[in-house]
């Protein structure tokens, strides 16, 4: 009876091909079989592109997992199901499964999701994590400027916060990374201007890729038309220390 194959999450980084790490480039010239993420069938996978962009060649039996964009759990019970269906079945051939993630695999991503379904179907499930670069470490590394200092304290918020939670923590930390700003873009801009910090962010959007654009002047943020994959980063410099 052969082996169970090994389900490994391969974090790509933010969108450089040359920040993939060197085990997740050996997993990726492995024989292990693909899968990657979309959020509809048959479009464009940002994981893949970037494998794309370093050179690697994509097998024609690679697998789109579906992950819809939705928070009806219904649809994504059904969708997370789907997904470990198609995991499942190659895992039990003795394949392993290399899932292809953008950014990091333990930070906001969907391998978390994708493990938890198939362990649930496999319980002696062998899983592996490659940590990768975050888009926040890269958009700091990319404005030349550190993400944090000696004794600083930094937050991350994922996309869903609102207004009032970004008002009440910026007191509270030397910087703040806001994730996935396009929807409330406009508005952060208004409060972190009557905090006197418009001067102090700095947004970045699809670091690393020929997209990448980095914009420091408000004015001129207030009106852009902003990727899924764009961040702030908040500066308090006149946060006091506790």
């Amino acid at each position: 009876m052969h082996k169970t194959g090994k389900l490994i999450g391969v974090s790509l980084g933010p969108g450089d091909p040359s920040w993939i790490t060197r085990r997740a480039w050996e997993v990726l010239s492995s024989s292990a079989h693909w899968a990657y993420p979309v959020r509809e069938a048959g479009q464009t996978s940002y994981a893949l592109e970037i494998v794309r962009r370093g050179g690697l060649p994509v097998a024609d039996d690679a697998t789109e997992l579906v992950f819809p964009m939705t928070h009806d759990a219904a649809t994504l019970a059904k969708a997370w199901g789907n997904a470990a269906k198609q995991v499942c079945e190659k895992l039990h051939s003795g394949k392993d499964v290399a899932f292809l993630v953008e950014g990091d695999a333990s930070t906001y991503a969907t391998f978390s999701h994708l493990s938890s379904a198939v362990g649930s179907e496999v319980p002696d499930l062998e899983v592996e994590t490659i940590p990768g670069v975050t888009s926040f470490n890269a958009a700091a590394a990319r404005l030349g400027q550190p993400l944090v200092k000696a004794h600083e304290r930094f937050a991350v918020l994922p996309a869903g916060y609102d207004l009032a939670t970004v008002e009440r923590l910026l007191p509270e930390f030397d910087t703040l990374v806001l994730l996935k700003v396009k929807p409330l873009l406009p508005e952060l801009i208004d409060l972190l201007q009557r905090h006197n910090l418009g001067g102090s962010c700095a947004f970045v959007e699809r670091a690393g890729t020929d997209g990448e654009r980095i914009v420091t002047d408000p004015e001129q943020m207030r009106s852009l038309q902003a990727n899924y994959l764009s961040l702030l980063l908040v500066r308090n410099p006149d946060r006091r220390s506790s």
